[in-house]
């Protein structure tokens, strides 16, 4: 009679089929049934499991390459910016020059040697900081992208504009000018990318710079949060995306509010940013007439 083998402890995670296998967990044979799914090399998840990205990232340098660092987008990934790289993406690793490295297509390293400091630990494995990770992205962007980028890493709380600020005044390399001259345009107050993207077209209009994430009271009682606003001309800018479209409810709310306050409101959409002369001349047309 063959002996029951021990139930396996893996859930979703994964793991590597050897190690299953001298534990008694597993069989070659279970391994090539349909219960289990091959992701890399040697290494095996529940055939049900979500494989996306981070568990991608998760797998190669917790159990592929142990000895490696995640790295570039996919480091951003798992600094919470989900749409960097997808699951049919090669997960970026850096490894220290003459350490093994992996033979896969599903797996891009890197040879370099990464200071202690521009290395943490995050959902399990090493990974570049937050500030290496977003400055080493924004250094192969063009300008508007890198903001746009470093914008997201302000807004999801996982670093700050002073440490930002402080890892790119010893950054050097390719690309190092262009990611702090994107930094010195970043200030993480931006609700969605084209926010960003939109105030980066008010700025180099040479129009007057709005305040962004402006907070209207009157008598110090909260009316409306806007998106962008020239206080002193009670004028704010409202970008109309899907986010928004999600509350329309809200918003309407929102902007009625406004407008009871003696508040004028414009609005953008995605299209009006693809005419950026014309959007510009509305906004300076609303300007002047207040």
């Amino acid at each position: 009679m063959t002996p029951a083998r021990r139930a396996h402890p893996f859930g979703d995670q994964p793991f590597r089929g050897r190690t299953a296998v001298d534990g008694g967990l597993l069989t070659v044979d279970d391994l090539r049934g349909p219960r289990w799914r091959r992701i890399l090399p040697g290494i095996h998840v529940a055939a049900g499991a979500v494989v996306d990205h981070e568990l991608l990232a998760r797998a190669a340098a917790g159990l592929l390459l142990p000895h490696a660092v995640v790295s570039g987008a996919s480091a951003g990934v798992l600094w919470g910016l989900d749409d960097l790289a997808g699951p049919t993406d090669p997960v970026e690793l850096t490894v220290r020059p003459g350490a093994p490295r992996a033979d896969c297509p599903a797996v891009r390293v890197r040879r370099r040697t990464l200071p202690r400091a521009s290395v943490t630990q995050r959902s399990g494995v090493a990974v570049t900081t937050a500030e290496v990770t977003a400055l080493g992205l924004a250094a192969d962007l063009p300008l508007v992208e890198g903001v746009v980028l470093l914008d997201r890493f302000l807004g999801a709380r996982v670093t700050r504009l002073d440490w930002l600020q402080d890892a790119a005044s010893v950054m050097t390399g390719r690309g190092c000018r262009g990611a702090r001259a994107a930094l010195d345009l970043a200030d993480g107050l931006a609700g969605s990318p084209q926010e960003t993207r939109l105030r980066l077209v008010i700025r180099f209009s040479g129009l007057p710079r709005p305040v962004a994430q402006h907070e209207v009271r009157i008598g110090g009682r909260f009316v409306a949060r806007t998106d962008f606003a020239w206080p002193g001309r009670r004028l704010a800018l409202e970008y109309e995306g899907a986010w928004h479209t999600r509350q329309v409810a809200a918003d309407r709310r929102r902007i009625e509010a406004l407008q009871a306050a003696g508040w004028r409101v414009l609005f953008v959409t995605a299209a009006d940013l693809l005419r950026p002369a014309e959007l510009i001349a509305r906004i300076a047309a609303a300007l002047s007439d207040s």
